[in-house]
């Protein structure tokens, strides 16, 4: 039997998403982002498609690198304007019975306590069917509009997202016991207080003190998804993540990242196995590999080659209008996403401006992929056996048409030859991803979370023998 292969949709929650100027194809019908019913219909197409989920990516600020200004951000929609993501869990949960929703929210921006509130209603509202992808954020104009002054530095915000999640555990997974919510009319018991526990968390970024506000919801900690491309990003993915999501442009650069961290994952007591890996890609499908080319065609006509490297600017920290269209990559240290500059300036081949710009216009950093369905399908088995990557993290080019065309032409291509899955296992998101329960499980260590006393006890201690090597100086 072949390897199973599995789809997610990459959106958000604005215009064009990661293909700028392609809302203004008469076909695309992105700019209803703001309206449920788009959302809803789309939903309902993925998952007559059985995609595990829709991801819904975002970024708290705006693209200001390129020409050092946001002019030609706003001027092409380039993710702005951008709605709140989370709000779209449970429309989209009401429309649909199966499909996953992973929400991006930013470890940098929102205080740990309210986000285990708000993030542990959507598993509830949604019964169970909600992901949290783990970011820590890259757009400098972001911090400096919740007076942070600008970003920490790359690793420095993965150290505050180690403690973030720490708290996210300690608040989801321990401070409310299994059986606390008794609901017992007779007595006039709803909750046990002696089963619901203050957290007692005292930590370098944060201090929470007290109880989660909300009861356990069905996956307590919902799915953890993570797109750390970066050493500090792969390895906070092998710790903590079960869906990682990578945009690697050739078949070497993943391989790679997926070897290494089922590598990582190993080493700190985790099934590699059990981590799901989703390469970033495009396809563009049609009956016929010339009617899929002369689609794919029509598509880079309408794309924005000043939009193109807005995104590009923002996601490396380099201004690229600074070089004229026929200059080379060169490599740049920078605080944005550093991955970005390791997969050009790393490649054997030497990038343009206007190459680069032409090749990141539609769907972003990952590859595309166009042809029938036979084809497409060829091409995205030959990916998986030579990358060992689980699955593919699909971007649109004109929506909901690039979505509709997957379902209606590659996914029935790849059931027929026994590489998709025809139809959802029952429960949880975690339970229809892993097929296990809908907690997460011993090996993660938001499983030692669980008993939140013996975690107070021992933080105490730790903290009583620091000051005591202080105290006589050893």
């Amino acid at each position: 039997m072949a390897r199973q292969i599995r789809f997610n949709a990459f959106d958000m929650n604005c215009v064009g998403h990661q293909s700028p100027g392609l809302w203004a194809h008469p076909r695309d019908r992105s700019w209803k982002y703001k309206d449920l019913d788009y959302w809803q219909d789309l939903a309902r197409t993925l998952e007559r498609g059985i995609f595990d989920g829709i991801f819904i990516a975002d970024v708290v600020g705006y693209y200001d690198v390129y020409k050092g200004s946001n002019y030609h951000a706003i001027h092409q929609a380039a993710q702005i304007p951008v709605n709140d993501p989370l709000q779209l869990a449970a429309p989209i949960a009401l429309a649909t019975e199966h499909l996953g929703i992973g929400i991006t929210a930013s470890t940098s921006f929102e205080h740990p306590y309210t986000f285990a509130r708000r993030l542990a209603t959507a598993d509830h509202h949604t019964k169970g069917r909600v992901g949290w992808n783990i970011v820590t954020s890259y757009l400098e104009s972001g911090a400096k509009n919740i007076s942070q002054g600008g970003l920490r530095q790359h690793n420095n915000r993965y150290e505050v997202a180690e403690e973030y999640v720490e708290v996210l555990y300690k608040l989801l997974e321990g401070s409310w016991e299994e059986g606390a919510v008794l609901r017992d009319r007779e007595r006039r018991i709803f909750t046990d207080p002696a089963k619901v526990h203050e957290i007692g968390h005292r930590g370098k970024f944060f201090e929470v003190p007290g109880y989660q506000l909300t009861e356990p919801s069905p996956q307590r900690t919902p799915v953890l998804y993570q797109a750390g491309a970066s050493g500090p990003g792969k390895a906070f993915a092998a710790g903590h993540a079960e869906c990682v999501f990578v945009a690697a442009p050739t078949k070497s650069l993943l391989k790679a990242y997926v070897a290494d961290i089922r590598r990582q994952a190993a080493a700190v007591g985790r099934d590699p196995r059990k981590i799901l890996i989703y390469n970033l890609t495009t396809v563009i499908a049609d009956e016929t590999d010339a009617r899929a080319q002369a689609k794919f065609r029509e598509y880079q006509s309408y794309a924005s080659y000043d939009g193109s490297l807005v995104f590009l600017s923002g996601w490396s920290g380099i201004d690229f209008g600074q070089y004229k269209p026929t200059d080379p990559i060169k490599k740049v240290e920078t605080n944005a996403i550093i991955s970005v500059v390791e997969h050009f300036a790393g490649e054997d081949k030497t990038w343009t401006m206007e190459e680069l710009a032409l090749w990141g216009g539609i769907g972003g950093l990952g590859p595309v992929f166009v042809g029938s369905a036979a084809t497409v399908a060829d091409t995205l088995q030959e990916w998986v056996e030579e990358t060992d990557v689980d699955g593919f993290n699909l971007a649109y080019a004109v929506t909901p048409e690039s979505f509709e065309d997957v379902v209606g032409y590659l996914v029935p291509e790849l059931q027929k030859r026994e590489a998709y899955a025809e139809a959802y296992k029952p429960g949880t998101l975690r339970e229809k991803l892993f097929g296990a329960g809908p907690y997460l499980p011993e090996n993660h260590p938001a499983h030692a979370y669980r008993d939140i006393e013996a975690v107070k006890r021992r933080e105490a201690a730790e903290r009583e023998a620091g000051v005591s090597r202080l105290a006589t100086g050893r």
